[in-house]
């Protein structure tokens, strides 16, 4: 296991050291130069649609709307990431890996754009919904099925067995920290609700994280919002640390920086997933009228993880004035943070928190690899045995280390985002052109703008859904 975790951690200092780090950081601000800054000057415009509701299709086929194709991207979205990954990211890389988190989100928000818009433009008519994603615009997009197959391997692994590895680990810890429930017993139980739920299908799904995702996190940001007002007097203080500890001498010179950005970009990803490639399999499942809707929408997402949900776990932290000096990691730090803000409730409140949210991603992640696996094959012993093992996965991560997990997370999650980046980049163009027949119609007075494969000529043959 000691071997295991050595190999997986070289791995990770070359992946995200190096290759990842450019590709993110190129592809966003390349992104978001090129959509002329979309994510936003169109912010208005992603709040209002919203509200869009769906539409009842003709055949009986039951689409979902685009409200509830963001609360199932969100249920995956805010989970660990925002408890257990901010807190690693401030005890390993210090409190400027806040910023970078921030910047990422800004940014990567335009990643999230292109990728969701792209998934709606190639979507194809499944049995009971729409489907789509990476692996699809790879495919009928690029003509390269072979990188479909790679992809929709690599989302199956990453989400499907690593991410929820991560989940259930942080689960299990936040329950034994409060609770003293022992991690195979806590285990057991989220599995058997995991398999319960996932063999409902993406409508129990998408009801499932529609209705518990606002709930979990309204709640979190309120309390977060009450310890902020609690501790005004400190903000500013605390906004200073996060600035100057990702550009101060004194950080550079203890090569801290690096630590800094290198852990906030990577754990920024794992919590917003901007450019990795998941949030379009449930983006093209939604019945809109334009595919430019729910590329605006599933950025949206981005800001809503990590502006509002992931400052929230950082300004707690900060607040506290909890050591960071490594004697605390992950979603402990966060509980004995809040344990030092609201008392002894701080912790249970942490414990049934990350239940919700862990568990809401939980779901969410099995249906990106449900998709993918159909893009692959269509026997449904297949998929049967997929939904086992995954099941295995989530009693698998209770048990293990939080190193070995994570780490194991990281590496999967690199791979899959190289291969979604390369596609988005070159597909990219036929994302803004269909902004721009948005922005047009929506110019002209139209208040819901409509697409047509015939809008756009050199869309015609690839829009099989339109």
């Amino acid at each position: 296991m000691e071997l295991l975790n050595e190999v997986i951690g070289a791995i990770n200092e070359v992946l995200w050291s190096y290759i990842l780090i450019i590709m993110l950081l190129g592809c966003a601000i390349w992104f978001t130069v090129r959509g002329k800054f979309v994510q936003f000057r169109m912010i208005g415009e992603m709040v209002r649609l919203l509200g869009d509701s769906t539409q009842k299709a003709a055949g009986g086929e039951k689409h979902i709307s685009s409200f509830q194709a963001f609360a199932v991207s969100l249920a995956s979205r805010v989970g660990t990431g925002n408890l257990a990954g901010v807190a690693t990211a401030v005890a390993v890389g210090g409190p400027g890996a806040v910023f970078w988190m921030w910047l990422i989100a800004l940014l990567g928000s335009s990643s999230a754009f292109v990728e969701s818009t792209l998934a709606q433009l190639y979507k194809v008519k499944g049995k009971d919904s729409f489907i789509g994603g990476p692996a699809y615009y790879m495919e009928r997009g690029l003509g390269w099925r072979w990188m479909g197959v790679l992809f929709a391997v690599l989302i199956s692994i990453t989400f499907g067995f690593a991410f929820n590895s991560v989940q259930s680990n942080t689960i299990c810890a936040a329950w034994e920290n409060s609770f003293g429930i022992d991690h195979q017993w806590m285990g057991l139980g989220i599995t058997a609700l995991t398999l319960l739920t996932i063999f409902g299908g993406i409508q129990r799904i998408a009801r499932v994280s529609s209705i518990v995702v606002p709930i979990m996190a309204l709640g979190y940001i309120a309390l977060a919002l009450g310890i902020v007002l609690f501790n005004i007097t400190e903000l500013p203080g605390v906004i200073r640390t996060i600035v100057s500890s990702a550009f101060g001498w004194e950080q550079a010179l203890g090569g801290t920086v690096g630590a800094a950005l290198m852990q906030g970009i990577k754990r920024g990803l794992f919590s917003n997933e901007a450019g990795m490639g998941s949030a379009p399999n449930v983006a093209a499942t939604a019945h809109v009228t334009h595919p430019v809707k729910q590329g605006l929408i599933q950025a949206l997402g981005v800001f809503s993880d990590t502006l509002i949900i992931c400052t929230c776990t950082a300004f707690i932290i900060l607040f506290s004035g909890v050591p960071l000096d490594g004697s605390l990691n992950g979603v402990q730090l966060t509980q004995e943070a809040l344990s030092s803000e609201v008392g002894s409730a701080g912790g249970i409140f942490v414990a049934m928190a990350i239940l919700l949210f862990a568990f809401s991603s939980i779901i969410g992640n099995y249906y990106y690899g449900e998709a993918n696996i159909r893009f692959i094959t269509a026997r449904p012993s297949v998929l049967l045995v997929y939904r086992l093992l995954v099941g295995g996965m989530v009693l698998f991560g209770a048990l293990a280390s939080l190193d070995l997990v994570w780490s194991l997370a990281d590496v999967t999650m690199g791979l899959m985002t190289i291969c979604n980046l390369i596609a988005i980049a070159l597909l990219s163009k036929q994302a803004f052109l269909l902004l721009q027949d948005y922005v047009q119609q929506k110019r002209s007075g139209t208040k819901s703008p409509l697409f047509t494969r015939d809008r756009i000529p050199a869309l015609k043959d690839k829009a099989e859904c339109w």
